[in-house]
């Protein structure tokens, strides 16, 4: 019987922003501007930097959230492409949120060397930046595709998990803590199925395209995103990757759960898309513990991951554990589906 479905990721623990300097790369994204929004809201930063390469999306958002009305407020124009202003950005962080990346499957896959240099060199970068800076907890955004990979954008991040994890090795006692948060599809982000499916509906759509009719995906709301990182922050000792209990919904009831009257076209599987995606496979689960709303993955190697296993509410999962989207035990109901959709229009 599965337990109850999780609506938060508070973990009866919250992490202490007030007096800290807070960086978040990829800040005029839909995760950093709900994170910022999110921070504002419950806690008095000394400084809250958003850095990110697009000054137009930095401009809007200013408009939104004006340095005037938000005197904490710092708008950094960079990318973490470049080493020498991310360091220079960093200097006096104390936590940085690392969300910047190339994210679109098919635009990874023929731009392979740009998804390279921004998710894989620009992690790279984050790590040597804030050991240089000594920033104190580092904390980076991953993605249910990095899990046995199929494609680039998936290795990519992947590779990044591994570059954040190992950074542990490198900052010696008592220095930075990095540790990386994986979840699923976010609904409501840009570019996600939701909206598009929205906008089709909205324009008077005929029918709705579904990749596969067997197709399952894990969902989280943005809201759930920011507070599983914030929640993540007060749990995080280094060197462990964070997987949030979230549920799994088919494409196909998707589709009929917002158009019920529409019907459904098979459009086939993008280039580097899976059928079902894996937020931890059974090779991590030996590695893996369950501590009541989310599951931790420890590297083997790590010195920080031994000494952070030891939790009073830590248990080991199954041999042979999988969390994947269509074998999940907690599957998203038509009702729940809208109350999630609407929480997102908020």
């Amino acid at each position: 019987m599965a337990d109850a479905p999780v609506t938060s990721f508070s973990n009866g623990k919250d992490v202490d922003l007030n007096g800290k300097s807070v960086l978040v790369t990829g800040g005029t994204g839909s995760f950093g501007k709900k994170f910022v929004q999110t921070v504002l809201e419950r806690y008095k930063p000394r400084r809250l930097i958003i850095f990110s390469r697009d000054e137009l999306k930095q401009y809007e958002m200013a408009i939104d959230l004006s340095p005037d009305r938000f005197p904490v407020l710092r708008y950094f124009i960079g990318d973490v492409r470049d080493a020498e202003r991310l360091d220079m950005a960093l200097r006096d962080v104390d936590v940085v949120v690392h969300a910047a990346a190339l994210k679109q499957v098919p635009a990874a896959e023929y731009n392979p060397f740009e998804c390279i240099q921004t998710n894989v060199i620009g992690a790279e970068n984050v790590v040597r930046a804030s050991l240089r800076n000594r920033v104190k907890t580092v904390i980076a955004l991953s993605t249910d595709k990095a899990a046995n990979p199929i494609n680039l954008y998936g290795a990519s991040k992947l590779a990044s998990d591994k570059i954040f994890v190992a950074a542990n090795n490198l900052s010696g006692h008592g220095g930075t803590s990095f540790s990386v948060v994986r979840y699923g599809n976010v609904m409501g982000s840009r570019g996600s199925v939701i909206p598009f499916f929205r906008k089709l509906i909205d324009e008077g759509a005929d029918s709705l395209p579904i990749t596969d009719t067997e197709m399952t995906r894990f969902w989280i709301t943005l809201q759930q995103g920011v507070d599983f990182v914030l929640s993540s922050l007060a749990l995080t000792q280094g060197g462990e990757l964070f997987v949030p209990k979230i549920p799994s919904m088919k494409m196909t009831e998707l589709a009929f759960h917002m158009a019920p009257d529409l019907p459904h076209r098979v459009v086939g599987i993008r280039p580097g898309e899976k059928i079902h995606e894996v937020l931890i496979t059974e090779d991590d689960a030996r590695n893996t513990l369950d501590i009541g709303d989310r599951y931790i993955v420890y590297p083997e190697f790590s010195q920080h991951g031994k000494l952070s296993r030891q939790r009073s509410n830590a248990k080991p999962v199954p041999a042979g554990f999988r969390f994947a989207s269509n074998i999940n035990d907690d599957w998203l109901s038509g009702d729940r589906l809208a109350t999630m959709i609407a929480e997102c229009a908020k």
